[in-house]
């Protein structure tokens, strides 16, 4: 079993999904959520309260990792910056809880779950909602993205566990 903790970072909203992978089953959501801070409230204010949920929503459901949307571009410098600040949050909330960190950038996370690096939001959508066997469609977007970049942190860490047996030559058999 693998439980992961999915994470979009942003300084307003910041969208998490937690995802537990219990072989040979489908992965599946138990929690998903948004962070909401208010724009009126000042940055160090907003970080703290993105800092505090995270680590209750990381000590609540015990993840063993917690991958997170890599930044690669974003137009408005003062959304960057936030952004980042943000993300950073993020990885302190995770490495004061001794969780393992990975990281993934939306062209890799389109990648894992589509097949198709350049896919539409809705597309990535779809098929997280269906590998995932919900009724709807998850919401907002924020949430719908963690939970992509939660499953593609599992598909990863199946990969690569078949890499290791391979180059052990190991048995292929594996849930």
């Amino acid at each position: 079993m693998h439980r992961v903790l999915g994470i979009d970072p942003g300084v307003s909203e910041t969208g998490w999904a937690v995802l537990e992978q219990v072989p040979p089953g489908a992965p599946r959501l138990l929690a998903s959520g948004l962070i909401k801070t208010r724009p009126d409230t000042e940055l160090p204010e907003r970080l703290r309260l993105i800092h505090q949920a995270l680590t209750a929503i990381i000590a609540e459901h015990a993840p063993q990792s917690v991958a997170v949307e890599e930044m690669f571009f974003v137009k408005v410098a003062n959304t960057i910056r936030a952004t980042l600040q943000a993300r950073g949050v993020v990885l302190l909330a995770a490495a004061q809880a001794g969780k393992e960190v990975r990281e993934y950038n939306p062209r890799t996370v389109k990648l894992a779950i589509t097949g198709s690096g350049s896919a539409e939001k809705a597309q990535m959508q779809t098929v997280v909602m269906k590998v995932l066997g919900l009724a709807e469609r998850l919401r907002p977007d924020d949430v719908a993205d963690a939970a992509a970049i939660g499953l593609c942190h599992l598909r990863s860490l199946r990969h690569t566990r078949l890499k290791v047996l391979d180059s052990f030559g190991g048995k292929r058999r594996l849930p």
